[in-house]
């Protein structure tokens, strides 16, 4: 793990064999073996059939719906896309400095967006980061047209590698209700999601309004 939050490793990198990681760090290879089998399960790391090991990483397509619970209620899932609203600058009260372990005051920044479906517009996202990690983000990076965790990923060095959430029905807003084209005081799904990188240390709080019109959250359990 110290190797992959050092950079050492970066994502998409191949990781040695684990004979040669058995010999670096002087335990036996079952010892490894036990090990990336730990960290490929955790989705840290990911094993590819006569290719070897690798860092797993947001760039990878198949990664996205590993933070997305989203499922259609009928058919395949459409084509996703992220349309970028506002992006700003701001001072951390003190639920977001808690929530994100920083001092009451300190710069953050503060995201709207909305998750597109094919033309249903399905989530409305607001997403608070510390400035610090990610220093010149704005509306113009965001709309590059690569995916969020993927950006934060290539752009800052910043991995998301696990997440908590929290769920709960609520009523939509003006904003809400305008932004998902649903009536006023329509019930919504609001997921508060903290994300994590390495050492546990947390980096996002976002706060996600899921119309489950069409869609529902999907977890698969065990």
């Amino acid at each position: 793990m110290r190797n992959l939050a050092s950079g050492e490793w970066g994502p998409g990198d191949s990781i040695p064999s684990e004979a040669e990681l058995a010999g670096r760090f002087g335990v036996s290879q079952g010892t490894v073996r036990k090990a990336v089998d730990e960290m490929a399960a955790e989705n840290l790391l990911v094993r590819q059939q006569g290719r070897g090991t690798f860092v797993a990483t947001h760039r990878d397509p198949g990664s996205f719906f590993r933070f997305l619970r989203l499922a259609a209620n009928e058919g395949e899932m459409p084509a996703t896309q992220s349309v970028p609203l506002e992006c700003w600058r701001a001072r951390a009260g003190a639920d977001v400095a808690r929530t994100l372990a920083l001092e009451t005051g300190a710069p953050i920044t503060i995201i709207r967006r909305l998750l597109k479906l094919g033309d249903e517009a399905v989530v409305f996202d607001e997403i608070y980061l510390s400035s610090e990690l990610f220093p010149d983000l704005s509306l113009e990076v965001l709309r590059s047209g690569e995916s969020l965790y993927s950006l934060f990923e290539t752009r800052y060095g910043v991995r998301m590698i696990r997440a908590d959430e929290r769920l709960r029905a609520v009523a939509a807003d003006r904003v809400s209700a305008d932004l998902l084209k649903v009536p006023d005081g329509s019930p919504l799904l609001l997921v508060e999601r903290v994300t994590f990188t390495y050492g546990n240390k947390p980096v996002e709080w976002r706060r996600g309004f899921y119309s489950t019109r069409n869609y529902h959250y999907h977890n698969q359990l065990g």
